[in-house]
């Protein structure tokens, strides 16, 4: 009769809980038990809100902003449509004024406002406090604008750029970090600026 010493039991033990885990069949490998903060990461649903993104057009933008809604969607964002949702005649000011505001006041982490040239309703965002609204046309506007200026709000010209492009510009919008560094000294002064005039 074969009787089983430590060193087989050892090996047995091994490769039951390799196997176990799906881990290799080299018995020679140490085991390593799966880390419990991982595995209560995997089991437990995320909690976490979505990051909000406001969009807004005029009567020129509209048919582009109803294109880059699941766009934003895709990327994990939820999105609020603050209109206009037809091509009926309007006045961007009105638009662009409401998609910062929500920025401004916290209600959204981002803002996107689509106009004819994408020109006034800048102008109009820069006016709301809080708000750095950046213009962009191609990537590297897009890009730039966050890496430097950290905008919380872009807005687009929906007669200037195609349809390919404006999804690029809004994709890379939405996922470039802020530079930090200079770049945050730089953007405190325009704070500083803004607040010199606010009464």
């Amino acid at each position: 009769m074969h009787t089983i010493d430590d060193s087989e039991i050892h090996q047995i033990v091994q490769r039951t809980v390799n196997q176990a885990l799906g881990l290799s069949q080299d018995s020679s490998a140490p085991v390593t038990p799966p880390s419990p903060i991982k595995e209560a990461a995997k089991l437990e649903p995320s909690t976490k809100t979505p990051k909000i993104v406001v969009i807004g057009a005029d009567h020129g933008g509209v048919d582009l902003k109803e294109i880059l809604k699941p766009v934003i969607e895709e990327l994990g964002l939820e999105v609020i449509d603050v209109g206009t949702n037809n091509k009926e005649s309007v006045d961007y000011p009105d638009f662009a004024h409401e998609a910062a505001k929500l920025v401004s006041i916290g209600k959204a982490w981002r803002g996107i406002m689509i106009d004819g040239a994408g020109i006034g309703s800048c102008i109009v965002a820069n006016k709301v406090p809080g708000v750095r609204a950046g213009m962009a046309y191609d990537y590297s506007s897009a890009v730039n604008s966050r890496e430097h200026n950290n905008t919380n709000v872009l807005t687009l010209g929906a007669g200037l750029i195609g349809l390919n492009l404006a999804k690029q510009i809004v994709k890379t919008w939405l996922t470039t970090e802020f530079g930090g560094d200079r770049h945050a000294r730089r953007v405190n002064k325009i704070t500083a600026i803004e607040k010199q005039y606010m009464k």
